[in-house]
């Protein structure tokens, strides 16, 4: 156990992990115009050490993307934060995240709305968010193993669908699940070109992008340049 110093709202007495985890609050998400109180308590919440191998527990709070192997990365908090920020999660929302894969981000939006479907083809990733969600004793995110770029319209339509990772555009299949007033949050990655943080709305004429940020996150599985992709 340690002490760190202007801890006192959160506790002065606290592990490793804890003293990370205010740090990347303090020092990464609220430097970045990360505000919503109801997200920075979430992620104060959710010990994102268990959402990681355990060969990497001590560098899981580190302000990059972090490589889970076989290509999948977990993204930087900021990233993440500002994403779920910008789609104004609200109690009563159901959410999808396509490439879920260890469940962080699902495990953060399980504190902000209804329900999650985590949606993820990585046996392994989805084995240890579920093992993750279990310890968080987080019931309300449903983990679904199937292939990303189809989502998962069984239980759609849904209010937010967020990207964990990027994508170099939103297959129509996964536009169709949104409902009436939903928002897709994505990191949207054209060739060699800066990722956008992007949050697409539905309105009554179709639905309408807004960029939010300058991005960096690894390209999700199936979802790069493709002819039968549209924004």
């Amino acid at each position: 156990m340690i002490v760190v110093a202007g801890a006192a709202r959160y506790g002065a007495v606290m592990t490793v992990y804890d003293a990370a985890r205010l740090n990347m609050v303090e020092s990464q998400l609220r430097p970045n115009r990360v505000t919503d109180e109801r997200l920075l308590a979430a992620f104060l919440r959710i010990r994102r050490e268990l959402f990681v191998p355990e060969t990497l527990r001590g560098v899981a709070y580190i302000d990059d993307n972090l490589p889970l192997g076989g290509g999948r990365y977990l993204m930087t908090p900021m990233v993440a934060a500002g994403l779920i920020q910008a789609a104004a999660v609200l109690p009563q929302d159901s959410a999808l995240v396509i490439g879920a894969g260890v469940g962080y981000e699902a495990a953060i939006l399980a504190q902000l709305c209804r329900s999650v479907i985590a949606l993820e083809e990585n046996a392994e990733l989805a084995r240890i968010g579920r093992s993750a969600l279990v310890d968080h004793r987080i019931a309300s995110v449903t983990y679904v193993e199937g292939t990303l770029r189809f989502g998962h319209r069984q239980r759609a339509p849904y209010d937010l669908i967020l990207f964990a990772g990027a994508a170099a555009a939103i297959p129509p299949e996964i536009k169709a699940q949104l409902g009436e007033t939903g928002r897709i949050a994505v990191v949207l990655q054209h060739q060699e070109c800066v990722g956008q943080a992007t949050l697409l709305a539905q309105t009554g004429g179709g639905i309408a992008p807004r960029g939010i940020f300058d991005a960096a996150a690894p390209l999700l599985p199936g979802f790069g340049a493709d002819p039968g992709f549209v924004f």
